[in-house]
């Protein structure tokens, strides 16, 4: 609940009708959604603009609009109107003013990859002793970010949120809204680089969640990683730095690494070993992240262990699936060449009693290093699968450098997923024993291979 002046207060607004001590209810930003009472916020956006459908707000009983644009009085019908330079802006600032009035553990996680398993991982095992509030799939940027945070209630005990970029200022942005006390990078890896240039870059964007932590300033950081491994080394300030990694040095440490039959077992620092649903090697590194926040905050080794063994990988993360009497590996939720190289480790480290079958759609938004990336997986690719199908113009090159690493080897050529589905059961012809991985970047719609 809010009074509309901690709304002006909040948004640095201009109140045009209404008076400042009526209450209100909930933000909405969608017009059907709206309750009677509640804040209606007014954005414009890609695919629609919510000063359109101001009216039909306050006819379903909107108390409050948040406007970028002004408006007439006689339509308001006694609903207070506030307005705002940015109406995006405005609601980062009312979540930001609603998170200030909770004290429990705000934890953020950002990285290149891995993030919304590593939130989703942490959000499971600390609910196992607490009340936690997590943002939905990948709803990390600077609409889902609020919007997840004005959920919170009374009943909350802790919250674990992911923060996205793909331009430069916004994890900085999104932080400052938040005011996590414990920040999380995973990794530092080319993704967005055709906004952000270079590695150096993508590592500021993300180091900028440390530098927005609020007390008691915890980051918990990659030893391993290039570039967060000399940052867990600095030492002074006001941040304490965690670390996590296979590095000796790093204080949750995994070791005695053991394949089994359904997944990744191993231990952390000595302790209870820990048992992953999964084959990826890199959610060792998620699992040490949820293992460091969770004995932070004062979970024991064997509960935390029983919530991982039980924890189930977000669909599109290597998640495998069979369709039709044929085994696929579902990675298509995104894709660039960090996510693919330990995709293709992790599929060359597979036992298979057919054959290997690639399935790639292009990796998106590389700037000017996406052939150098492209020809990269092409032989990545052809050192691991028996069958290559490649997909969108980027893979071309791809696929000529799997030519050349592996003549021998099947390669298709592809224009999109629709084309790659029909030489996929027309021309390879999978059998039951083959394994077929599947991945690209999003926008290439990878999934409809196997739905």
């Amino acid at each position: 609940m809010f009074k509309t002046g901690e709304i002006l207060k909040a948004t640095g607004g201009k109140l045009l009708a209404g008076s400042p001590e009526s209450v209100l209810g909930g933000v909405s930003l969608d017009s059907r959604t709206i309750k009677k009472g509640g804040i209606f916020i007014a954005i414009n956006g890609r695919n629609f603009d919510g000063h359109d459908f101001i009216d039909k707000a306050i006819q379903k009983g909107a108390a409050c609009v948040v406007s970028e644009r002004g408006m007439r009085l006689d339509r308001i019908k006694g609903a207070a109107f506030i307005k705002v330079n940015n109406s995006q802006k405005a609601l980062g600032g009312i979540a930001s003013y609603h998170r200030m009035r909770f004290d429990l553990p705000f934890i953020a996680v950002t990285g290149s990859n891995g993030k919304t398993t590593l939130k989703d991982m942490v959000a499971w095992v600390l609910s196992a002793r607490y009340q936690v509030i997590k943002n939905e799939g990948t709803k990390n940027n600077q609409i889902g970010l609020p919007l997840a945070l004005l959920g919170l209630n009374d009943k909350h005990q802790a919250a674990v949120l992911e923060i996205g970029t793909n331009h430069p200022g916004e994890v900085g942005y999104l932080a400052g809204i938040y005011k996590p006390n414990i920040g999380i990078i995973t990794n530092i890896g080319p993704s967005h680089l055709e906004h952000f240039g270079n590695l150096e870059s993508v590592f500021k964007e993300k180091f900028s969640l440390i530098r927005n932590l609020s007390r008691p300033h915890l980051a918990i950081l990659n030893r391993d990683d290039k570039f967060l491994g000399p940052a867990v080394k600095k030492s002074g300030g006001r941040v304490f730095r965690v670390s996590f990694g296979f590095d000796n040095r790093s204080d949750f440490m995994a070791s005695d690494v053991k394949e089994l039959g359904n997944g990744l077992g191993f231990r952390v620092n000595g302790h209870q070993g820990i048992v992953l649903n999964t084959f990826c090697r890199h959610n060792i590194y998620n699992a040490l992240c949820a293992v460091a926040v969770a004995r932070i905050l004062g979970m024991d080794y064997r509960g935390i262990a029983l919530r991982l063994r039980s924890f189930d990988f977000p669909r599109g993360r290597f998640k495998p699936l069979r369709r039709n009497k044929v085994n696929f590996i579902d990675d298509t939720y995104n894709s660039n060449p960090l996510s693919l190289k330990s995709a293709l480790d992790t599929f060359g480290n597979l036992a298979c009693h057919g054959r290997k079958i690639f399935i790639m759609g292009d990796m998106l938004e590389l700037g000017g290093k996406e052939k150098a990336f492209h020809c990269q997986a092409g032989r990545d690719a052809a050192r691991v699968s028996d069958v290559m199908i490649f997909t969108g113009r980027l893979c071309r090159f791809a696929a000529e450098e799997a030519l050349r690493s592996s003549a021998l080897k099947k390669i298709f050529i592809c224009r999109d997923s629709s084309e790659a589905r029909k030489v996929l059961f027309k021309k390879v012809i999978p059998e039951s024993r083959d394994i077929i991985l599947v991945k690209g970047s999003r926008l290439m719609r990878m999934e409809y291979i196997f739905s």
